[in-house]
């Protein structure tokens, strides 16, 4: 009779093991799908990271676009509500420009007045950034310049402002006043 309790203790041993090594399997198959859920849990995780810091870069770019463009047309704004004041005074720029040149025999205390003024308007143009152009030996651009006569005048180069007959005026790259010129040795 020892031999059957042998035996049964022996199944019982066989069982145990059996069960242990069914155990340690589960336990290395769950431990696997752990890992593998683990591994996916992060991968999901990394993606929706990547994703998330792709949408703020592009919200950040697109606000630093928005930033630029809004600067841009605020002084593009400026620049044009100046140009438009400036075109309201050019005439009287003019005409005191015209008063100087035909006043030379005039008595010097006035002469001496109008320019005074003329020299308060270039100092206001100045100070809005209007650059005036158009001065006899410049050359010819006629982006810039408004052609309203021609000559030929071997005292000139080819293609060169001879006399100007109104001052060209603009802000920045923004064109005011095309100058009115006349052209010497044009083809």
């Amino acid at each position: 009779m020892p031999e059957k309790k042998t035996d049964k203790t022996d199944d019982t041993n066989l069982k145990e093991e059996k069960t242990s090594e069914n155990k340690k399997e589960t336990s290395k198959e769950k431990s696997e799908t752990a890992k593998d859920e683990k591994a996916e849990k992060i991968k999901s995780l990394e993606d929706e990271l990547a994703s998330q810091k792709d949408k703020y870069m592009r919200l950040a770019a697109e606000y630093d676009n928005y930033r630029k463009r809004t600067a841009n047309e605020k002084l593009s704004l400026y620049n044009d509500a100046t140009a438009k004041a400036v075109t309201e005074l050019l005439p009287v720029a003019d005409s005191i420009q015209m008063a100087i040149s035909n006043l030379k025999d005039a008595d010097p205390e006035i002469l001496k007045g109008i320019e005074l003024v003329s020299n308060q308007f270039a100092k206001s143009f100045d100070k809005l950034k209007i650059e005036s152009y158009g001065n006899p030996g410049d050359e010819f651009d006629p982006n810039i310049h408004n052609a309203i006569s021609k000559i030929e005048d071997e005292n000139f180069e080819k293609n060169t402002v001879s006399q100007v007959f109104q001052t060209g005026y603009k802000i920045g790259d923004k064109i005011i006043r095309h100058a009115m010129v006349q052209v010497a040795n044009c083809n």
